[in-house]
């Protein structure tokens, strides 16, 4: 997956190393097949380990699986790979990456991981749904099953996508979940440097969005613009604050993108600029609400995970809605016909 311009190894080594502002870091073991995690070594050189927060993510299996194309490398939990009884010589990290439905509700799992924190190789332990979103049921019931166990959840979320994310909160906070939103940046739009017209390169991964989301997404972040002046803040800076007021998030995590032209910001800085945020951006209920509302998104794509309208046989990333996930849905409130479903 790509975003924007590649950048040379000391640019990027320089953005990756913890310090000035920014002290957590994360990185899962697919990406690059082990390449980026080497690369983020070299990074991370010389730091005394008490200086940073590393976020190592683990779930697609790239050393005894192989690539379904575009589908990717199959989950650790493949029983066509391991059985549960395997999965603790597998698990060595701390945060459960893209879980398929074995990865969210099976103990064997959730075993595993705890054995890595016992073992002194993890302080903490989270789940990372995705790639894609979706995924509410399955993370909701994921924390009622195993939330004594969970310190970290991430999900997507940001003021031109508060939904689905924002369904999943309310447990998050009673589970004592705390959560790290991703994406915060929305495809580099909050970075103020993707404008109506822009073209992305051919291998980067935004120009299989559908047509004529930069200029959408541009009308509804302009009327965004007059919170952030009345703060002070930049765009990104708003972004990051929208998602901070929520009472479970505890960390925004925005992609930070080198983009093309000669108008493009450099991506340095952009990490100096997340850095700046200022501790309380003093963002009131009301204009939360008002930004939400703006970029309410309901409804806009098909979901991943169980949702009432999959069709099919279960797959890595979707399955059926269950009986059990049906009453997790009740017991939040949620109408999965109604809040599951694109509307499109």
């Amino acid at each position: 997956m790509r975003f924007g311009q590649p950048l040379d190894d000391d640019r990027l080594l320089a953005l990756l190393r913890p310090g000035a502002g920014i002290g957590t870091v994360i990185t899962a073991d697919v990406y690059g097949a082990g390449a980026a995690d080497a690369l983020l070594g070299r990074a991370l050189a010389g730091i005394p380990r008490d200086d940073y927060c590393l976020i190592g993510a683990i779930g697609h299996d790239f050393y005894a699986g192989e690539r379904d194309g575009a589908k990717g490398f199959p989950r650790f939990t493949d029983a066509r790979l391991r059985g549960p009884d395997e999965y603790a010589g597998y698990v060595r990290m701390a945060v459960e990456h893209n879980p398929d439905r074995t990865g969210y509700s099976s103990p064997a799992v959730w075993e595993a991981l705890e054995a890595v924190r016992a073992e002194g190789l993890a302080d903490a332990l989270g789940v990372a749904p995705g790639p894609a979103n979706g995924f509410t049921l399955d993370v909701i019931d994921c924390f009622e099953r195993f939330g004594e166990l969970i310190d970290w959840a991430m999900v997507i979320l940001n003021p031109l996508e508060p939904w689905p994310g924002e369904l999943v909160l309310p447990a998050a906070v009673r589970h004592g979940v705390r959560v790290i939103t991703r994406v915060v940046d929305y495809g580099g739009l909050f970075h103020d440097d993707v404008l109506p017209g822009h073209r992305f390169a051919a291998q980067d991964h935004r120009a299989f969005r559908p047509a004529g989301w930069v200029e959408a997404g541009c009308a509804r972040l302009e009327r965004m613009r007059p919170f952030a002046q009345a703060h002070g803040l930049t765009m990104l800076q708003l972004a990051c604050a929208w998602n901070l007021g929520h009472a479970s998030v505890a960390c925004a995590v925005p992609t930070l993108i080198q983009e093309a032209g000669p108008d493009a910001r450099p991506v340095e800085a952009k990490r100096a600029e997340l850095a700046a945020l200022p501790q309380d951006p003093g963002l009131s209920e009301e204009e939360l609400a008002a930004i939400r509302a703006i970029g309410d998104n309901t409804g806009c794509m098909a979901l991943k995970g169980a949702a009432p309208d999959f069709e099919g046989d279960p797959r890595a990333d979707g399955w059926p809605l269950s009986d059990d996930l049906a009453q997790v849905a009740r017991r939040w409130g949620i109408q999965p016909e109604r809040d599951l479903v694109s509307v499109g």
